[in-house]
């Protein structure tokens, strides 16, 4: 039921600073595409981006630009490129601060994409848009998550999140916007940021210190590793059908004390010995369930790397890069 075969020569990529944004530059990268990059952040350091080292680097142009404060900038920036198909990473992230500061989650991840959107709706160059949204929309729910599924958000975050995800149907349906939506597990794997669960075990692990467990880790979460985020994405660039979702996921579902407690164990500690348990999150959903037949079905995705594999990489990653990465911060810093 997809669409027909798109092989994109120019991709757009917003939000391309961050974890699965970096890992999908370097996927394109390595298809030949011609790449864009925009983040509000400078590049960060080598060890934190997997293109780093690709042969096509070349091919890559980084512009350091806001979609809030420098939106005609970058307006003007696609309009002059003209991407055959734009990835959307950017946004704020992190689920707990939006409670904190909920005006800056709804002026980024809604008003400033509404902005862009409208400026795109009837643009000729542009075939496809896959925005990566989050499960989070579906709210508390123990079931198996399905693309269709009503939105029931339950924090700011997942708010913001699921009103730009309807108004981008409500353009695909007005205007023909080339929509793609996706939705993934968690995101894991080399070159993430420290503050994420996967390197920041490691991280306290190897450091001796404990890591403050948010209510003793029982929420239910598949994780999965940066590179098939991005072989995702691309699947979903080359036969994704306009207006509709894809979910992507493992099928490993874990606790996460279950994951830190294998984190632990790679590296020959017990759970213990690494872990504070601290008071839990506010409006965290508890249970993930995604479920990846539609996109197995019709885009021929499949996950190619295991947790324990992943895990390997993660931990070897850590170890090569240890003494600059101890030297960082390793909390989530908010930037407005």
């Amino acid at each position: 039921m997809g669409a027909d075969m798109r092989s994109p020569g120019r991709i757009a990529v917003l939000g391309s600073g961050s974890f699965a944004g970096s890992w999908f530059v370097d996927f394109a990268l390595s298809r030949g595409a011609e790449v864009v990059g925009i983040n509000r952040s400078p590049e960060k350091p080598p060890m934190f981006r997997p293109y780093a080292g690709n042969p096509n680097r070349g091919r890559y142009a980084f512009h350091c630009l806001d979609i809030n404060r420098d939106s005609d900038r970058v307006t003007a920036l696609l309009l002059d490129f003209e991407p055959e198909c734009i990835v959307d990473f950017a946004g704020q992230g992190m689920v707990a601060q939006s409670w904190r500061w909920p005006e800056q989650w709804y002026q980024t991840n809604i008003v400033a994409k509404v902005r862009l959107h409208n400026a795109l709706k009837e643009r000729d160059f542009l075939t496809c848009y896959v925005r990566v949204s989050t499960p989070e929309v579906f709210g508390p729910n123990t079931g198996v998550l399905r693309e269709d599924m009503p939105f029931n958000p339950s924090t700011p975050y997942a708010v913001s999140h699921a009103a730009i995800d309807m108004s981008l149907i409500a353009y695909f349906r007005q205007y023909g916007f080339p929509v793609i939506l996706t939705r993934f597990a968690n995101f894991y794997g080399p070159c993430q940021q420290l503050y994420r669960i996967v390197p920041k075990t490691i991280l306290c692990a190897l450091g001796g210190s404990k890591l403050p467990l948010h209510g003793g880790g029982h929420s239910v979460r598949a994780f999965i590793h940066g590179r098939d985020v991005a072989a995702g994405i691309y699947k979903a660039i080359e036969s994704g059908e306009a207006g509709r979702a894809y979910h992507f996921t493992t099928e490993e579902f874990i606790e996460i004390r279950e994951l830190v407690a294998m984190i632990a164990s790679e590296l020959g500690l017990s759970f213990d010995e690494i872990v504070d348990v601290v008071e839990d999150r506010p409006g965290k959903d508890p249970v993930y369930r995604m479920d990846a037949s539609r996109a197995k079905r019709e885009l021929g995705w499949e996950p190619t790397c295991t947790l324990k594999d992943g895990i390997s990489q993660t931990i070897a990653w850590v170890r090569a890069e240890l003494e600059q990465l101890q030297g960082m911060p390793q909390d989530y810093i908010h930037a407005a």
